[in-house]
């Protein structure tokens, strides 16, 4: 007979990156690509944006976080792991959807890069006109 693991899971996405968030019943323990979380968002604030959805659904101390994050830069993905940890909470307790939805942790930032267009130097910008 095998013991059957308990555990959540959620998917958040910001801009260019992708977090797999795994929750499973514990003291507290956060890791982040088999880093701690201090150790991997070096930023305060990241950290504070990350921990967001637990501190409103008062489920700090519940659950031992696994997260495995890619692409993009630091904040996209804090804002992806945030995502992912509010997926993950509503697929523990689908109470829980009502206060993260108010909170707006439910929205998926779709903002992405514009792409460049040809004949100019970038998205928007032209190449320097000359009169002369």
């Amino acid at each position: 007979m095998s013991t059957a693991v308990v555990q959540y899971y959620g998917t958040g996405r910001r801009k260019s990156s992708t977090a797999r968030v795994y929750l499973r019943p514990g003291k507290g323990d956060f890791v982040v690509n088999t880093r701690q979380l201090e150790g991997y968002f070096k930023n305060e604030t990241l950290r504070t944006i990350i921990k967001q959805p637990f501190l409103l659904t008062e489920t700090t101390d519940k659950f031992d976080t696994t997260v495995s994050v890619a692409g993009g830069g630091p904040t996209g993905q804090a804002g992806a792991v945030r995502l992912g940890i509010s997926r993950a909470l509503i697929e523990f307790n689908i109470e829980l959807r009502k206060k993260l939805k108010k909170g707006g942790f439910l929205t998926r930032d779709s903002r992405i890069k514009e792409r460049k267009k040809y004949g100019q130097k970038g998205a928007r910008k032209r190449f320097q006109f000359s009169k002369r």
